[in-house]
């Protein structure tokens, strides 16, 4: 992939501290004074979609504690109502890249993890988030880092499912397991099922709904007013993972959802680090996936994307 120019550039958030990054057809907005977090994320051309990303008002009410802000976040995994909602309110340490910037936050007290995030814009519509946890602490951690998407809602998102086997041609396993959470409804109208693909209408959801998978094609999509967010993280094949299992989990209540990818489950021993790779696209244009048509040209694009990566 060649690497395009990209403009670097500080702006406000909140009464405190980001820094624009973006190409001719993208711009990110990532905070330097709390977090790491990527709080923002505009196709060029589909100004009409605005932020993809999700933001809480600037009043919101804090979680156990946490502020979610909304946007990209990183947690380690399995979450745990006191450990994965330790605050991220503080400065952090922030490293100019070339092409991005390099953010890592002070090490949690009650955890002693630390957590960084490196964003890296590889071309005109690919970005490289790089997550790492470092234990900071006096034991090791059974952990994994947890990278999360909050993405506005309205829009309509899509779970692709590995290739079909043939059972007369002896495809006598199974391939994956789909994880429903206690609360998940697989009854509702925003779940609809394809042969290919699982879509997630977020409108249709009315109550919170989560669901995980353990093995997938790596790749999981959100469109919204004709712009499509791709996000893609390969499977390590053969690695534990977290609850059950999955390399990939959403969320949704109907006002946002959430596309989540994991790393492989580890003892993380002191001094050590464990690091979680995502690359996202960005493209327009393309048809909202709900039917198998138009999930297959997505398919198709996302396909052809992942190559050049």
């Amino acid at each position: 992939m060649t690497i395009l120019p990209m403009k670097h550039s500080k702006t406000d958030y909140r009464g405190g501290e980001a820094v624009l990054l973006s190409t001719p057809a993208i711009e990110l907005a990532v905070t330097t004074d709390v977090g790491p977090r990527v709080v923002s994320l505009r196709s060029a051309a589909g100004k009409k979609a605005g932020n993809l990303m999700l933001e809480f008002p600037a009043d919101e009410k804090p979680y156990h504690g946490y502020m979610l802000r909304g946007g990209h976040r990183l947690w380690h995994s399995p979450e745990h109502i006191v450990r994965t909602y330790q605050p991220d309110n503080s400065p952090l340490a922030v490293k100019p890249l070339k092409n991005g910037i390099a953010l890592a936050q002070p090490t949690e007290e009650k955890t002693g993890l630390q957590k960084a995030m490196k964003i890296e814009v590889l071309g005109a519509r690919t970005v490289k988030v790089t997550h790492a946890l470092t234990n900071h602490g006096l034991w090791a951690i059974e952990t994994a880092a947890w990278a999360l998407t909050m993405l506005r809602g309205g829009g309509y998102a899509v779970l692709p499912l590995l290739p079909k086997g043939n059972h007369a041609d002896g495809d006598l396993l199974p391939g994956y397991s789909l994880v429903p959470w206690t609360y998940t409804d697989l009854s509702l109208p925003v779940w609809n099922l394809h042969r290919d693909f699982i879509g997630i209408d977020v409108p249709k959801a009315r109550a919170s709904q989560k669901l995980g998978i353990t093995d997938y094609p790596g790749w999981s999509a959100y469109w919204i007013d004709d712009v499509t967010f791709v996000k893609y993280a390969p499977v390590v094949k053969n690695a534990a993972y977290p609850d059950r299992g999955c390399a990939f989990e959403l969320f949704t209540n109907g006002d946002m959802i959430e596309l989540e990818t994991l790393s492989p489950l580890v003892k993380l021993e002191p001094g050590k680090s464990i690091t979680h790779v995502e690359h996202w696209g960005v493209f327009d244009g393309l048809k909202k996936p709900s039917t198998d048509a138009a999930f297959a040209d997505l398919s198709a694009a996302a396909g052809k994307w992942i190559q050049t990566l």
